[in-house]
This record gives structure tokens, C-alpha cells and sequence, in this order.
């Protein structure tokens, strides 16, 4: 019996290859749809489920998207406070946190606000920042704004000294070399951006921190989701979502996912109208041979299994290449748009097999319908 059994699967199965042999022509055009579509749907896809990764990265060109502040009335925090806020930030999502503590030196007698922060992460937070000459790579090297260095006609390499009052009241002086200038259009180029430690080093009391500023790539229910742990966690500290950034991110992602719903959606249903099309064609042209077989006894249960077999082989053969271009698709549109390469998904493959299965199927069923309702008396009368 299970002899039978394949050797009537094997002859199915040759029918229905020799079948679109024969018609090549029409079932490459078939073919064709489906793969298209499929390659369509897959790419688009895998792009919707990078979107947010990529959509992220690109977003964080723009600045921070949480700010943590002291809650207290002391107007700074101590860094032990703010290591136990950021260990509710996950270390993969963490793209850079730039400490700031703000200090009112002297330069000529003139007043200027002074920045001690970690410049490697400012580079990493504010990558807009645009800076003539070079970022400060040693102590003793400040970046300043263009404002601060028109109004003491300051540029690259020149030195100047800073004078103040630190925390004990004594009063120190403290050469600096100018290592670059910082133009952004906004209220950095009012500042002098310098180490941390160097800041320290002139005004004492160290440890004290009044903002930090974080860039996370993570969408905004995630940093909802941490803005609400350290709120709960560290009461010296109060998290802030820079709205601007992650309201604006939350809508460009939106509307381009739901692009892709309405795209993929447009795909899907030319394929099916394609592929009934050709199948409607094909239907056309058997009458004759549909007739034949009827009049010779074969139910509508063969000629319906044919015709399926036929339109199924070609969706799953469609929707292996297009699981194969999808991911070429999605890897092509991501380098031109993002310039970035994307991740693949392996579960899309079974997916969009399964999809082009599933709609060469339902495209197959008005045809199959057509074809089972032809009369073999009519037919066979040449009519």
C-alpha cells in the first residue's frame, strides 16, 4: 500500500511539472508575480523589523533623548546617585552618557560658564556638533563656542588663561590651550567645554554633577519603561524625556511601518490578481482537455488537485527565490537609505514561503471553480 501510495504521489507530481512545461510561457509569467511579490514582501519585512533599530541609530545623530537632573534643592547630584540610575539602562542601548557639571570662570575679567563632562561621550551624544579644529584628546585643552571666541577672539591653538574662586573661596589661575571651536546654532556655543577632571582640579568638591545627558537607542515604551525605574529606584534623581527627539522618532517610525502595512498589502493583492489572471488563461485553453477527462470519468476532485498542485508549486517555488532577493531587497534599500547593513531573519524564510503558498492558493480558486463547472458535452462539440 505505501508502495501505491508513492507511486501515485510521484506521478502527481510529474503531471503537474510536465503540465507547466508544456505551458511555460504563461506559468513563467505566473512565476514571475509570485516571486516578485514575494521578494517584495520579504524585503519589506525584514525592513519593518529593522526599521526601529535603524530608524534609532539615525536618531541619535540628533542628541540626547533622556536627560537625568537632581531632584533635591541643592541643584546637583553626587555619581554615586547617578551609577544607580543608569543601571537601569540597558549597556546595549546605551549609545553615550555625558556627565556635566557647570562652573562660572573668568577669562580677561569677562564671565563665561565653564563645562566639565567626558569628552568622548559628548562626541557620542551630540554628533552634530560641528568643531573647527580639533575635540580636546588631553588635559589642558578646552573646546569653546564661537560666541565665547568672537567675543575674546580666541581660535585654535592659542592659549589663554582662566581665572575663579573654587569652593574654598581661594582664588586660582590656570592655563588652557584652545583645541577647537563648536558651532551648533544653539546655547553650546556660549560655553567652554572642557575634561571633567580638569574642572575639578581648579573648583574642588568634586563628585558633584548638575545634568547628565543620555543617548539610548531603544524605542519610546522602552525609555518610558526606564524613566519609570529610576523614578521609583533613586529618589535624588529625576529622569526627563527630551520630547522633542522621542515624540519625533515615535511618528516617523509609525508612519513608515505603516507604509510598509499598505505597500506589502498593495503587493499581495496584484500578485493574486496576476496569478489569477494567468491561471483563468490556462483554464481557457484546457477546456478541451478538462472535457475529455470528464467525459472519461474523472471527478472534479482530480481536475481541482491538478490545478491546485499546479498554482501551489509555483507559489512555493516563488517564494523560495523571493526569500532569497528579500534579503537582498532589504540589504540593498538599508545601504542606500541608512548606510548601514541590516540583520537577517531566519524565520521570514518559512514565512514567506508559507504566504506565497497561501495566496497562489486563494488566487487559484475562482479558475479551479471555472474549471470544474465545464461540460464535456459542450466542449466535445467544439462549442
Amino acid at each position: 500500500m505505501a508502495g501505491d501510495s508513492m507511486k501515485k504521489q510521484s506521478m502527481y507530481f510529474k503531471m503537474i511539472v510536465s503540465s507547466l512545461i508544456r505551458r511555460r510561457s504563461r506559468m513563467l509569467v505566473a512565476l514571475l508575480a509570485v516571486a516578485i511579490g514575494a521578494t517584495i514582501l520579504s524585503g519589506l519585512v525584514t525592513i519593518y523589523y529593522d526599521i526601529p533599530r535603524q530608524m534609532g541609530q539615525e536618531f541619535r545623530s540628533y542628541g540626547a533623548n533622556l536627560i537625568l537632573v537632581p531632584s533635591g534643592e541643592e541643584g546637583n547630584f553626587g555619581e554615586a546617585s547617578v551609577q544607580k540610575a543608569l543601571e537601569f539602562i540597558p549597556k546595549e542601548d546605551a549609545v553615550g552618557i555625558a556627565p556635566y557639571r557647570y562652573e562660572t570662570v573668568k577669562i580677561n575679567e569677562q564671565p563665561f560658564l565653564a563645562a566639565g563632562t567626558d569628552i568622548a561621550q559628548v562626541q557620542k551624544t551630540s554628533p552634530y556638533w560641528f568643531v573647527s579644529g580639533q575635540w580636546p584628546e588631553s588635559k589642558g585643552t578646552v573646546l569653546i563656542g564661537q560666541q565665547v571666541a568672537d567675543l575674546i577672539r580666541l581660535s585654535p591653538g592659542d592659549a589663554f588663561t582662566i581665572a575663579g574662586t573654587d569652593s574654598t573661596g581661594k582664588i586660582f589661575k590656570q592655563d588652557f590651550t584652545v583645541s577647537g571651536i563648536v558651532q551648533t546654532g544653539g546655547s553650546e556655543e556660549e560655553f567652554l567645554f572642557m575634561d571633567l577632571s580638569d574642572l575639578e582640579g581648579m573648583m574642588g568638591n568634586s563628585g558633584k554633577l548638575d545634568v547628565v545627558e543620555c543617548s539610548i537607542s531603544a524605542p519610546q515604551q522602552s525609555l518610558q519603561n526606564i524613566v519609570s525605574q529610576i523614578s521609583d529606584n533613586v529618589d535624588e534623581v529625576t529622569p526627563r524625556l527630551v520630547k522633542r527627539v522621542t515624540e519625533s522618532e515615535g511618528t516617523v517610525l509609525t508612519k513608515l511601518q505603516a507604509l510598509v502595512y499598505l505597500v506589502t498589502a498593495v503587493v499581495l493583492l496584484l500578485t493574486m490578481i496576476c496569478v489569477a489572471t494567468t491561471m483563468m488563461a490556462v483554464v481557457a485553453e484546457r477546456r478541451k482537455e478538462i472535457g475529455l477527462k470528464k467525459a472519461l470519468g474523472a471527478p472534479n476532485k482530480s481536475i481541482i488537485l491538478e490545478f491546485l498542485g499546479e498554482g501551489l508549486f509555483l507559489g512555493g517555488l516563488g517564494g523560495i527565490l523571493g526569500a532569497v532577493l528579500g534579503f537582498a531587497f532589504a540589504q540593498t534599500v538599508s545601504m542606500n537609505v541608512f548606510s548601514r547593513s541590516i540583520s537577517f531573519q531566519p524565520l521570514l524564510v518559512p514565512a514567506t514561503l508559507a504566504v506565497s503558498i497561501v495566496i497562489t492558493g486563494l488566487a487559484c480558486l475562482i479558475p479551479v471553480r471555472s474549471a470544474t463547472e465545464v461540460d464535456p458535452a459542450i466542449v466535445l462539440r467544439g462549442e
